[in-house]
């Protein structure tokens, strides 16, 4: 292959690895460790590297039996190479990232690879330019956690099947092992959701194909074994190290119990996703109103019936499920930017009526103008002041707004999507870097952390009632969740060298019972914030014994 050749393949891809970049890096290295997830994760990894146990999943001295090892052991990789440069330490949070933010990106990647078979190439550009500017997808590579990388798993296993289902006699063995091999290291991240997806897709095509001729391709013969058998060295691992309490809670507990209830406050009826994903896939999400069209009137063709199967059954069974949260429907979204991609590259697609056109057209303006007022009204909700640099969301709304609607006036429906992509990064990044870092009081751990005495141990400190994952990945897995204000006072009590958070809500009780206990305190800081995960403000009083 000549040079100019081996240019043409790498510049797409090349193109779609910056934008990742320009759409994902703002805030990644500046926003905190959140809560709940994205700190659970953290230091349950950070756990892992200070103990060389890579098998146990612990939260402090709490087994977590939820999800599997696979994102744990990626980010202790990353923590080691980062720790070995120079570049960080395992208390920073961006390390933790990393694999979030490489598996959207490599979704993206795959997007654009395998779409090339089902839409063509120009059309599986677009598609991954659309799919890494969802606004979705740019908050996860935000997130510690596992489904940026489960959806890199997921586009490369869909690709894969694609090829079978359209080309199932050039489907080789190497392919197949690609495929299964893919498998079994979403089952690492996510247990049975990855290889849900083309079983659920597989099942439907053999539904409205009466036949399934491609399952020899698969290579049933010997596929799933390759698949389990990445998973299964782990699985009895951990079984063995928690007697069976890791199935019995991550099945039994976490997954059973989300079908049935919403778990932490996340119900939602069923038509959430719908309702919600003109947010979750914004900007680019209004082309999903003629694309679904379309689709369902080509549902003939191999292509679009594939992406159809991919996308019905799977979108179905999450609005059934109870627990609801807006990246749960990812999987789904490489399928959905390829139709709409599709319809918008292609010259016969079919126009979308007035009505059509207004309604996309108001739901853009919607969520590009309440992204910017997000920016600006919550940092005055929580701080009671504006924050600068939120201000500047507005004229970058107008921005992407003004070129949209000017592309979609002269029905430059490509040209429209590629913009949206483009021009959502200026936005983002307002809220991203400019606006969340800079609302401080959402970001009680770090400054509590840095008001605690230099070098105290986290078995040495205490905390009532804020008892945030946030908190213990900043101070250390050692520290001590403590019910009241009196057992505050015994902690401080017990040993010399100790110090204490006493919130608000439980000092009254503290101040009483080191009164009665005859105990000297001192007060070393006062932290202020608002606990976002309850919707409350929290003030922390730090006490150690006077000397």
């Amino acid at each position: 292959m000549n040079a100019p050749a081996t240019w043409a393949e790498a510049r797409p891809r090349l193109a779609l690895v910056l934008l990742c970049l320009a759409l994902f890096l703002p805030g990644f290295f500046t926003i905190p460790a959140s809560d709940r997830d994205e700190s659970r994760f953290a230091q349950a990894t950070r756990q892992m590297v200070d103990s060389g146990d890579y098998v146990r999943i612990r939260v402090g001295e709490d087994d977590r039996n939820k999800k599997p090892v696979g994102i744990h052991w990626a980010q202790a990789a990353v923590v080691h190479a980062v720790e070995a440069a120079g570049l960080g330490a395992r208390t920073d949070i961006w390390p933790y990232r990393v694999p979030s933010l490489l598996g959207a990106i490599l979704a993206v990647l795959a997007t654009f690879q395998f779409g090339r078979n089902l839409v063509g190439r120009r059309a599986a550009l677009l598609a991954g330019a659309m799919l890494a500017g969802c606004m979705v997808l740019v908050v996860e590579t935000h997130i510690a956690k596992t489904d940026a990388a489960l959806l890199a798993t997921v586009a490369a296993a869909m690709g894969l099947f694609g090829a079978a289902y359209l080309r199932p006699g050039a489907f080789t063995a190497r392919h197949a092992a690609a495929f299964w091999g893919v498998l079994g290291l979403s089952i690492l991240l996510k247990g049975p959701i990855g290889p849900m997806v083309p079983l659920l897709t597989g099942i439907t095509l053999a539904i409205m194909d009466r036949g399934a001729p491609w399952l020899r391709a698969l290579r049933l013969a010997w596929g799933p074994a390759l698949m389990l058998g990445i998973a299964a060295p782990w699985m009895i691992a951990i079984g063995i190290a928690t007697d069976g309490r890791f199935f019995a809670d991550a099945v039994g507990g976490d997954m059973i119990g989300k079908v049935g209830q919403g778990q932490e406050a996340h119900w939602g009826p069923p038509g959430y996703y719908i309702a919600t994903f003109f947010i979750a896939a914004f900007p680019a999400a209004m082309l999903a109103i003629p694309a679904a069209r379309q689709a369902w009137a080509e549902r003939s063709l191999p292509a679009t019936r594939f992406l159809i199967a991919w996308v019905v059954p799977t979108w179905l069974v999450f609005e059934a499920v109870a627990t609801k949260l807006p990246h749960y429907t990812l999987p789904t979204y490489p399928a959905i930017m390829l139709l709409m991609a599709h319809w918008a590259m292609d010259p016969l697609r079919l126009p979308p009526a007035r009505w059509m056109l207004w309604l996309m057209r108001g739901l853009f303006v919607l969520a590009a103008v309440g992204l910017a007022a997000v920016a600006l009204v919550v940092p005055v909700a929580v701080t009671g002041h504006v924050v600068w640099t939120a201000l500047l969301a507005f004229p970058a709304a107008i921005l992407l707004i003004w070129l949209v609607w000017r592309a979609v006036g002269a029905g430059q429906w490509p040209r429209a999507a590629a913009l949206s992509a483009v021009f959502a990064a200026p936005l983002y990044a307002t809220v991203l870097e400019g606006t969340l870092p800079r609302i401080e009081p959402l970001w009680v751990a770090p400054r509590l952390a840095a008001a605690l005495p230099p070098g105290l141990p986290s078995e040495r400190f205490g905390i009532t009632w804020h008892h945030e994952p946030s908190v213990q990945f900043a101070v250390g897995g050692g520290l001590r969740k403590l019910p009241d204000g009196a057992a505050a006072a015994a902690f401080l009590a017990d040993a010399p060298g100790r110090v204490v958070a006493v919130e608000g809500r439980t000092l009254a009780a503290f101040q009483a019972d080191t009164t009665r206990r005859g105990l000297p305190v001192q007060t070393i800081g006062l932290v202020y914030g608002y606990n976002y995960s309850r919707g409350r403000p929290v003030t922390l009083h730090l006490y150690r014994t006077a000397p």
